[in-house]
């Protein structure tokens, strides 16, 4: 699969590709047109003004691009969740991406890419696993791997990294907790977490990465299955037992791994950098046990790390906002800026970690909704003060313009953020 905004752009190709070629184009040879790209683009930790203007003017807008290929961008709030609620009328599945032909191993599998009953299915399996019940086991270990990364950060010498040091290791491990991973087994595994979203290894070093973790989930899930424990492989496995096959496990959990890390990852340093940019917002969230969850809440919003939704291919002709899409268009429905609209409340280009919460879209909406969103929010209500009171005097370690943000991307983030922690 690759990392995951790399991955997205190369299914999206693989589309064009598909569609195309029936009409003589090779479109493997061409770039991805630079309409399609303009909601994935950002200016810092804002989307680019154009995707704010293109909102004013149309929330529902078709994207320029070549030969005949209908893709239309979704940027309101209200059109955002109704194209987002409706399965009736666009579909999901991976085969719309593919076209005929594709095998087992080319879909990646997951909720993200299937629709309903297959989704159904495997909602179903995990929902269990999420409730905010089951979810709070994990509290006790989300405070001790918090701790443990703080201590580390504390002992190194000079400027720390947060994305390494901090953002990255916390949700790895924390998913280790979740589908429980042999604690033994912890440092392999996030190890191989990190390596399938490396920006530098190349295509071949992530499908290795992802393959290596698929192996492993395999393993563990054969083990599971001999001697369920009490995580969320052993529990589906307590309750189902072999309704859900290996293979269909094993890549459950490799979903829970794709969509719980890099995106908290992201969520994680770049909430950081709004503090140290914040110092008033800092300092109440070290002074204040209550500003956590409003602030968690309004950077979510603000942040939208993940800034498109998977896409949707209208079933039939369809009409959205007054727009009349054809059957086998595709939709991309912006996230980042549904969650600037206006329509969701006054003055949402800033951050206010006073807001009152909003009905903001950052986890998505309708069946789709990530299933994660709540062990997402425990970990950033833990992690935010934690970081702040143990680093009450921790400054940016370079000028913030020397920071380097993803140029493009589905999942946005900041490639390093160096601090001093001023101990």
């Amino acid at each position: 699969m690759g990392n995951l905004r790399s991955r997205v752009r190369s299914w999206i190709a693989r589309w064009y590709f598909a569609r195309a070629q029936k009409k003589g184009f090779d479109l493997a040879k061409m770039p991805v047109p630079e309409p399609a790209l303009m909601p994935l683009r950002r200016d810092g930790l804002d989307p680019i003004p154009e995707l704010g203007a293109t909102r004013a003017q149309a929330p529902v807008s078709k994207l320029s691009i070549p030969f005949g290929i209908n893709l239309w961008l979704v940027s309101g709030y209200e059109e955002a969740k109704a194209v987002l609620s409706d399965t009736k009328s666009f579909s999901n599945d991976f085969a719309n991406l593919t076209g005929a032909g594709m095998t087992d191993q080319e879909n990646p599998g997951g909720l993200g890419f299937a629709d309903p009953p297959v989704h159904s299915r495997l909602r179903k399996l995990l929902t269990p696993e999420f409730t905010m019940r089951r979810l709070s086991r994990l509290t006790p270990g989300i405070k001790e791997i918090i701790e443990q990364r703080l201590a580390a950060m504390a002992a190194a010498a000079g400027p720390v990294d947060l994305v390494q040091e901090f953002a990255l290791p916390i949700p790895s491990l924390v998913i280790c907790e979740l589908l429980g991973v042999p604690y033994e087994d912890r440092e392999a595994f996030q190890h191989l977490a990190v390596s399938r979203f490396d920006l530098f290894g190349g295509a071949g070093a992530s499908l290795g990465a992802i393959s290596d973790s698929l192996e492993y989930l395999l393993d563990v899930v054969r083990k599971q299955r001999e001697n369920p424990g009490d995580g969320l492989l052993g529990m589906i496995i307590k309750e189902h037992g072999d309704e859900v096959g290996d293979q269909e496990l094993a890549g459950l959990a490799d979903g829970v791994l794709t969509g719980g890390f890099e995106t908290t990852a992201s969520m994680l340093a770049l909430g950081a950098l709004v503090l140290l940019r914040d110092q008033e917002t800092f300092k109440r969230i070290h002074d204040d046990d209550s500003a956590a969850s409003g602030f968690v809440e309004e950077i979510l919003r603000y942040l939208t790390v993940v800034q498109v939704a998977f896409p949707r291919f209208a079933r039939d002709d369809v009409e959205v906002a007054g727009v009349k899409m054809t059957k086998g268009d595709m939709v991309v429905v912006s996230l980042s800026g549904a969650n600037r609209d206006p329509a969701l409340g006054p003055d949402l280009e800033w951050v206010d970690a006073t807001r009152a919460p909003t009905s903001h879209l950052a986890f998505g909406y309708g069946v789709h909704r990530c299933i994660g969103a709540e062990l997402a929010r425990m970990e950033l209500r833990a992690a935010y003060p934690a970081l702040v009171r143990r680093f009450p005097e921790m400054r940016l370690a370079k000028a913030p313009e020397e920071l380097v943000f993803r140029k493009v991307s589905i999942v946005y983030g900041v490639e390093s953020l160096p601090v001093t922690l001023g101990t």
